[in-house]
C-alpha cells in the first residue's frame, strides 16, 4: 500500500470515533480490516501500523482538539464538519507527534483528503488551520 492509502485507512477509522464509544472502537478497527475500505493484499505490517497509529491518535484526540480551538481563529472543534475535523485531528497528530512525516507533507496530504472526502470548500479549509500549525 502506499502511504496515502495506508494515511487514507487511518483517516477512515478515526472518522469512526465520531460514530461509535469508545468500548466499540475495537470492534469497529476488526469491521474495518474486514470491509471493502481495507485491501485483500495488504500486509500484516500495514495492518499493525495502521492500528496503532490509529490509536495513539484516538488516544490523544482531546489534546488535539484542545490544540486545534487554541489556533483556530473564529473556529472551533464543536463547529466544524465531522470529515474536516478528523482530518485535521490526522494533520495535527502528525504534525505536533510524529517527526518521520514533515509538516509540509502532513498538509498537503490533509488537503488531498479533504478535497476527496470533504465539501467543495474544504481543502482550502483544512489548509487555512493547518497553516497556523506550520
Amino acid at each position: 500500500m502506499t502511504r496515502r492509502k495506508i494515511r487514507e485507512a487511518i483517516y477512515l477509522l478515526l472518522f469512526r470515533v465520531e460514530f461509535h464509544p469508545p468500548e466499540l472502537m475495537d470492534e469497529q478497527v476488526e469491521l474495518f480490516f474486514d470491509s471493502d475500505n481495507w485491501p485483500d493484499n495488504a500486509t500484516d505490517g500495514e495492518r499493525d501500523y495502521v492500528r496503532t497509529k490509529f490509536g495513539m491518535i484516538a488516544d490523544r484526540i482531546d489534546e488535539i482538539d484542545a490544540a486545534v480551538d487554541s489556533n483556530s481563529k473564529n473556529w472551533t472543534t464543536s463547529r466544524m464538519s465531522r470529515s474536516d475535523l478528523t482530518i485535521i485531528r490526522l494533520a495535527v497528530y502528525e504534525i505536533l507527534y510524529d517527526d518521520d512525516i514533515p509538516t509540509s507533507v502532513a498538509i498537503n496530504e490533509a488537503v488531498e483528503l479533504a478535497k476527496k472526502y470533504g465539501q467543495d470548500s474544504s481543502g482550502g479549509f483544512v489548509n487555512g488551520v493547518l497553516a497556523k500549525f506550520a
